[in-house]
């Protein structure tokens, strides 16, 4: 273990989530992959899954309560929702505290927890070691929100649609490509997590209704925003430069992004921008990489700001080509 840097471990590094991470973990000079657990892919090399990464480095399968005795610096929960609490709970019973980040909706309402969407929590940090990852499609509602929050009229209504990596890989109709062909697939039209986390973290109600497509990733959200007093399209773009222009993982467009176009990327776009003609209702429409901006990236964002390094380290900041 080169000394320089800080050891880190995934807890679920099985899914697409995981994978992300190794690449980012395996072009991070301050980081150094120390464990990655999947029991699913338990003994094989990890290389032979994800080839960015070089080194002799195997899946194992940990037990909860040996988490700690493997002496990560960090440690990475990319677990589903409701299993996080038990590693958790392994570390506080053995006096272990690394930072821990946790990609789970799990702790996204624990005011205990910091809720790293840096964005527009950065200023809040006060040297959390618990992070709570924000969701994919929370972030972009978020974002396409925020600016505007304090001349709302009414709740934001936001439909969304995203790629079927966003279901995961276990097998179900969400991530089955014959049943999603040629079709959306609408779910959870009320009371998604997403909605709540969104709802919770802006302090206003937001109304969301997913969908899944037939593509792999990527997420698009267009919101629908009624103003308390009349805009021009101009007021509307100003108050998003203002906000998001000095982001290097927000990039506010004229026109409405493309969910075709943020394959692969890092950061978010907002665009569109839509005013109805008496200028007191908007449209807005966010895309991100549900794996990357939604998940990895994000995750990357809130470790290196934690470790003490650039934010942005290891996050390729340019318009990286497609990989097949």
């Amino acid at each position: 273990m080169n000394t320089n840097r800080k050891s880190i471990g995934i807890v679920g590094a099985r899914g697409h989530t995981g994978a992300e991470l190794i690449r980012l973990i395996a072009a991070h000079p301050a980081l150094e992959l120390a464990f990655v657990s999947s029991r699913e892919l338990d003994g094989q090399r990890v290389d032979a899954h994800v080839p960015e990464y070089r080194g002799e480095l195997r899946y194992s399968a940990p037990a909860h309560e040996d988490l700690p005795k493997l002496g990560a610096d960090v440690v990475i929960l990319a677990l589903p929702n409701g299993k996080a609490a038990a590693c958790v709970a392994a570390f506080d019973a053995a006096g272990v505290d690394p930072l821990i980040v946790d990609l789970s909706a799990d702790y996204r309402f624990d005011p205990t927890w910091y809720y790293g969407l840096p964005e527009l929590t950065r200023e809040k940090w006060r040297g959390e070691k618990r992070i709570s990852n924000p969701g994919c499609y929370a972030t972009a509602m978020q974002l396409s929100i925020a600016p505007l929050k304090d001349l709302l009229a009414a709740p934001p209504v936001c439909f969304g649609v995203s790629g079927y990596s966003g279901a995961g890989t276990t097998p179900s109709d969400k991530n089955d490509p014959d049943k999603l062909r040629d079709n959306l697939m609408p779910y959870a039209l009320t009371g998604h997590m997403h909605e709540k986390e969104a709802s919770f973290r802006l302090g206003v109600p937001v109304e969301f209704m997913p969908h899944v497509a037939p593509h792999f990733r990527g997420l698009t959200v267009t919101t629908n925003l009624y103003l308390s007093r009349k805009m021009t399209r101009e007021d509307v773009l100003a108050r998003f430069h203002a906000a998001y222009d000095h982001e290097k993982l927000v990039s506010v467009t004229d026109e409405a992004p493309w969910v075709s176009r943020i394959a692969h990327r890092h950061h978010a776009e907002i665009g569109g921008f839509a005013l109805s003609a008496d200028g007191k209702r908007v449209v807005i429409v966010a895309t991100l990489d549900n794996l990357l901006k939604g998940a990895a990236t994000q995750a990357m964002q809130n470790i290196n700001r934690a470790i003490g390094v650039d934010e942005y380290t290891a996050i390729p900041l340019g318009q990286a080509e497609d990989t097949p």
